[in-house]
């Protein structure tokens, strides 16, 4: 009996010694010497032109850094469900860094969290995330940029007249602007808000909208879009009777000046495009390699706002933005 015991002992040391080990998977820190630092950059969608100018802004500042890589992606058209299955794809991987624009800031809080809390440091940029762990938010105010749009545009119609709304709900930067414009819109008791359309994100949606309710409301005099959805082609608007509908909208990339300087728009909102993009990547770099987290972790980047005086001056600002002359 003890030779039997001996020898199942003797059995289990030698399978023990050949077993091969289990290997930990990599974590964030853990890269090959000299291997290039990998931020995930996840905006909205890759459908929504604003975020071409972010990636470009990522793309430049990662070049000045010199060991970052950019990963770019995104949901081919607005999925709130697929951009949270992207961003938990990234924390499968153990990427350095992520920067997302949150579609809804609900839904993907809690692998946000889970990024933070598996050492990945977490930035949002343009639409926050305000209840999760993330490092840092950089953008504009979307609550007092909204109070802009509202104030200019009860200038515009001396503080009477019927108006829309368009916007996309769920995203937390656009229900902020939403509650800016309805905090002044409330104090004006002659504008009536006639309707509330949620385009969700879409452009096209957008587009269909503007050209039904400019046939089923002719007594309309003024219109607000949270978003650039109106202005991110020059014939969005047509069927607006510019004479008579006062235009307010975010979002000052192109074609948008243009379609101002024809006079279908009255005030346009510019934000920090290419910062989108530099500053996260920037922030990212300071913590995983300095340790250095932002002493505010809300960064505004303020706003632009473009009128048919100062327009022509714009124009001549993004183009010295756009070819990296200057940095916003």
């Amino acid at each position: 009996m003890k030779k039997i015991l001996l020898a199942l002992a003797l059995a289990g040391i030698i399978f023990n010694g050949c077993k091969p080990k289990e290997e930990a998977q990599p974590g964030p820190g853990s890269r090959q010497p000299g291997a290039k630092l990998r931020f995930a950059f996840i905006p909205k969608s890759l459908t929504i032109p604003v975020f071409a100018y972010a990636k470009i802004g990522a793309e430049r500042k990662a070049e000045q850094l010199g060991n970052v890589e950019i990963i770019w992606r995104a949901p081919d058209i607005i999925d709130a469900i697929k951009q949270k299955e992207i961003l938990e794809s990234f924390i499968a991987q153990r990427v350095d860094g992520i920067a997302i624009s949150c579609m809804n800031s609900a839904l993907v809080t809690p692998s946000i969290n889970k990024a933070v809390e598996m050492g990945i440091p977490v930035v949002t940029w343009d639409s926050d995330a305000p209840r999760s762990k993330r490092a840092a938010f950089y953008g504009v105010n979307d609550f007092e940029s909204g109070v802009i749009m509202g104030d200019n545009l009860v200038k515009l119609l001396d503080g009477k007249g019927k108006i829309t709304v368009i916007t996309t709900l769920g995203a937390d930067n656009l229900e902020q602007r939403l509650k800016g414009v309805m905090s002044v819109l409330q104090k004006n008791p002659g504008i009536e808000v006639m309707e509330t359309f949620d385009c969700k994100d879409d452009y096209l949606a957008a587009k269909q909208y503007i050209e039904i309710v400019t046939k089923s409301h002719p007594e309309l005099t003024g219109m607000i879009s949270t978003g650039g959805w109106p202005v991110f082609n020059e014939n969005i608007l047509n069927p607006v009777d510019t004479t008579r509908v006062k235009v307010v909208a975010f979002d000052t990339i192109p074609p948008a000046p243009d379609v101002m300087k024809k006079g279908k728009a009255q005030i346009l909102i510019g934000q920090k495009y290419f910062g989108w993009g530099a500053v996260p990547t920037q922030i990212l770099y300071d913590i995983v390699v300095n340790k250095k987290y932002p002493p505010d972790p809300i960064i505004y980047s303020g706003v632009d706002v473009v009128t048919p005086e100062n327009v022509d001056a714009y124009i001549q600002k993004w183009n010295k933005m756009a070819s990296g002359e200057i940095f916003e």
